[in-house]
């Protein structure tokens, strides 16, 4: 059962669900990247214990508001999060609405006849190693970090850079001391249940196409994810320490300290990489960022004009973006409120 779960964790439409927000960061766009000295990833010390965490954005039209979280990740590990603004609104709130997701449609005897060939699903074409296919000097930033964060494993070597670039970003974060923010996650969605309140979740459905020789040609063709593994290295050479700054910063509320900590997220030339290859072009899902953004937008329309009180959640990226949902929605007439 796990194995044809792990379709949608493997390919998910080679690599669809990293779009539904997968990393979600503060990343305001025309701004400088902020570089950190590799020496402050030891230097600076993560909260603990109960936070706050940042207060509310408020988007409203006459006596109908929808209150949005904004979240980052990673977080403290070791951080509690705890908000009495958050559990009030919730408590006074008739919906809750998640974040857009992508939900990749295989049919039940498609997922039998795939599992055989979702063997090696992750690994370079003709069986080569990161080695034969990085260049030299980049191979090498990569043997420093993985030595650090992963230590001795032959067989990532065969991971394509995309999947060996994502592994190593969970295990350094993790040796980090900071964590994806799922235990933010977790609360809200505990609130919610506690006082039953109603979840929408925006979702775009997509039937993968020709599901068993989609599989054979994605682990036979190329993938243009060099730049996204050099990105990702370089997040982690100089900015694991401003990771940790970020992540105190939301814990506190600091929302200017966030606001003046921008950089360049390299989950974007992750998803270029995905967006333009040529099974995407197959499956016909290049618009696919725009059709999460318009499937939320739709939602919390619907939820504005429905109820007194809606409640959301998004990375904290879409509520500074010029282009964002919120300004999406301040577009459409709805007044958008910053917290101070």
């Amino acid at each position: 059962m796990m194995q044809i779960k792990n379709i949608g964790l493997c390919l998910t439409l080679v690599l669809l669900s990293s779009l539904s927000f997968a990393q979600e960061e503060l990343s305001p766009q025309e701004q400088q990247i902020v570089q950190k000295p590799a020496a402050e990833d030891v230097e600076e010390v993560l909260v603990v214990g109960e936070q706050p965490g940042p207060s509310l954005w408020k988007v409203y039209k006459g006596n109908h508001v929808l209150w949005v979280m904004g979240t980052i990740s990673p977080i403290s590990k070791n951080m509690q999060w705890h908000s009495k603004q958050v559990e009030a609104v919730v408590a006074n709130s008739q919906e809750f609405l998640t974040q857009p997701s992508v939900k990749v449609q295989v049919g039940f005897w498609s997922k039998v006849s795939l599992l055989p060939s979702l063997i090696g699903i992750k690994h370079n074409p003709n069986g080569k190693k990161l080695v034969d296919v990085l260049p030299g000097s980049l191979y090498a930033r990569w043997l420093v970090l993985k030595e650090k964060y992963i230590g001795r494993d032959n067989d990532i070597e065969k991971n394509r850079p995309i999947f060996a670039a994502t592994e190593l970003f969970k295990k350094s974060i993790d040796k980090s001391d900071m964590a994806p923010n799922d235990s933010v996650r977790w609360v809200i969605e505990n609130l919610v249940r506690n006082n039953k309140i109603k979840t929408t979740k925006p979702i775009v459905d997509h039937e993968l196409k020709n599901a068993r020789a989609t599989v054979k040609k994605f682990k036979s063709s190329s993938l243009d994810d060099t730049e996204c593994f050099a990105k990702t290295i370089e997040r982690l050479e100089t900015d694991l320490g401003a990771m940790r700054v970020r992540a105190n910063a939301w814990a506190k509320g600091d929302l200017e300290t966030l606001r003046n900590l921008p950089y360049h997220n390299e989950r974007e030339d992750c998803e270029s990489a995905v967006l333009n290859s040529e099974i995407a072009q197959d499956q016909g899902v290049q618009n696919i960022k725009q059709l999460l953004k318009d499937e939320w937008l739709a939602a919390a329309e619907s939820a504005l004009a429905n109820n007194e009180s809606t409640f959301a959640m998004l990375p904290m990226a879409e509520l500074y973006k010029t282009d964002g949902y919120l300004a999406a929605l301040a577009a459409k007439g709805y007044v958008v409120e910053r917290p101070e």
